[in-house]
């Protein structure tokens, strides 16, 4: 069996933490006893003396250095040397020990209460929610202390380190990762070559590549090695054009699905976001053994969890602008036609995709797009594809409440521009409040309110359990009615006849309004 110890320990070679600073209490033998020849140990009387020496060597290396603590005491003497590594910007990672996690709630002897120890001298400080994520920590801690020049500390209880490795998913960590500052010779010259010598690459956009230049880069680099385009699972903003013949869609959510729209590459780009993000758990890993990913971000966090061979911090447009001048081109055969998206007019009901394909035939390509349907939600990024920077805006964290507020906000900033904002009939009533403040100061944003009277998307994850849900449906809910009731013109629509009216008498002169509308449209719930 391999131990979470053994996982941790080739974390430590690939970062080049070998050399460990320590003064170790009872709480640190299990990782210590029989410690491998490669790894050097370096003893230190005191922890202020274990930190400084770990500081001379971090500024002088250039690079992170290891340190070891016991618990409480052995943390709280090191404070004041912390404090000096990151005023010295000294990069350190430090491993704190614990007491074992199968009773640390009891308050057994030598547990510490660790969190915020140190105060706002450590860079990052986390305990992994379970032993097997231990050495992501470490690795992630690595990252964040030589981007940040200072300390960041793991606290790993005593137990953990006998705890069986997870080999089922990938290190939620990059191998290796890189600062480029504007465009960089060095880091250029090794991404091109990944990509030159890959026989199948792929692109996967986040929401930082959503800028006009991210998204001329983009296209650029994706002609240049004639290969298809993917939007990330959960972007909340769209990095690509998608009604270009590259894109293919919006990966999947789970990560057996993920796999298999990945499997046919050999080199995995992905640029303005992370290397995954995912939603439901799924076991296994991201891409398919032998898959090289490399991930291109402005966000430093997330470049320090991503499961990426090659993770690079920078400007993403630039880096993208850049790359597509230095690889090779490739024969590019006759372009494929976009996906077609016909959706039939309702026989019945109205549903969710009549609502979105009306809109899609309809709104003007400069509009932005807001998202807040859950249930829905995957039907709307198939039906509307986004045709310009900023054209789609939904919530990244995943709480609702964003959109509505939202979307006034963005027409307030750019008040010619068509805005609307998709939302669910549950997730308006979170900050429905916001429509006051979108009548008062004459905000001409468009809402458009699909109501099924009920958590829809609640009702079909309880499904997926097997269970019946506890919640009644709100159909007595009328969001017309409290919309109104806040002095915003409405109107409530149940038929497609009424739909298409209405957004062609709307639609051609949303740029133009000065007042908002809410648009209620019943429609019926889906499986």
């Amino acid at each position: 069996m391999r131990t979470v110890r053994d996982a941790a320990f080739e974390v430590l070679r690939q970062q080049g933490l070998t050399r460990i600073f320590a003064n170790p209490g009872s709480t640190e033998v299990a990782l210590l006893a029989d410690l491998p020849d490669d790894l050097d140990f370096v003893l230190g009387l005191h922890e202020g003396s274990v930190v400084g020496m770990a500081s001379g060597y971090a500024l002088a290396t250039g690079s992170p250095a290891l340190v070891l603590l016991h618990t409480t005491a052995g943390f709280g003497n090191a404070v004041g040397a912390i404090a000096t590594a990151r005023t010295n910007k000294a990069p350190l990672v430090i491993l704190v020990g614990q007491q074992d996690r199968r009773h640390v709630a009891s308050e057994p002897f030598l547990a510490g209460h660790l969190d915020g120890l140190a105060g706002a001298y450590a860079v990052s400080s986390r305990q992994p929610a379970r032993a097997a994520d231990v050495p992501a920590a470490i690795a992630r801690a690595a990252h964040e202390a030589a981007l940040h020049r200072g300390p960041a500390v793991v606290v790993v209880p005593m137990s953990d380190w006998a705890e069986s490795a997870d080999d089922t998913i990938a290190v939620p960590a990059p191998v290796r990762l890189r600062v480029c500052r504007g465009v960089d010779e060095e880091v250029g010259a090794e991404l091109a070559a990944v990509l030159d010598g890959a026989s199948n690459p792929v692109l996967v956009v986040g929401p930082g590549a959503d800028s006009a230049d991210g998204w001329a880069g983009l296209g650029a680099l994706a002609d240049r090695l004639d290969c298809p385009v993917w939007q990330e699972a959960h972007g909340s903003q769209a990095g690509f054009p998608q009604d270009s013949s590259r894109f293919r869609g919006h990966l999947p959510a789970g990560r057996a699905a993920l796999r298999d729209a990945l499997a046919p590459h050999d080199v995995v780009l992905v640029a303005g976001g992370p290397a995954f993000r995912q939603g439901t758990w799924e076991q296994g890993h991201f891409v398919t053994a032998g898959t090289t990913v490399l991930v291109v971000t402005a966000d430093p966090e997330e470049a320090t969890y991503s499961a990426a061979h090659l993770a690079v911090v920078g400007d993403v447009a630039r880096v993208m602008t850049d790359l597509a001048e230095r690889v090779a081109p490739r024969h590019a055969p006759e372009a494929q036609p976009p996906r077609s998206r016909m959706v039939l007019p309702p026989q019945g009901s109205l549903r969710a995709e009549h609502v979105f394909a009306a809109l899609a035939d309809r709104l003007p390509e400069e509009a932005t797009v807001f998202e807040e349907s859950p249930s829905s939600r995957r039907l709307l990024l198939d039906l509307m594809p986004t045709r310009r920077p900023f054209g789609f805006v939904t919530v990244a964290q995943g709480g609702l409440g964003f959109a509505l507020p939202a979307s006034i906000g963005v027409r307030m900033a750019r008040p010619n521009r068509p805005v609307v904002a998709l939302l669910g009939d549950g997730a308006s009533l979170y900050n429905i409040q916001g429509l006051w403040s979108a009548q008062h100061y004459r905000v001409g944003a468009l809402f458009v309110v699909l109501s099924n009277g009920g958590y829809a998307v609640m009702d079909r994850l309880a499904a997926g359990h097997g269970g019946k849900p506890p919640w009644p449906a709100f159909t007595e809910v009328s969001v017309s009615t409290i919309a109104a009731g806040f002095g915003c013109a409405t109107s409530r629509v149940t038929t497609h006849d009424e739909l298409t009216d209405q957004l062609d008498r709307i639609l051609p002169t949303l740029g133009e309004r000065t007042e908002p509308l809410l648009l209620e449209v019943v429609v019926e719930a889906t499986a």
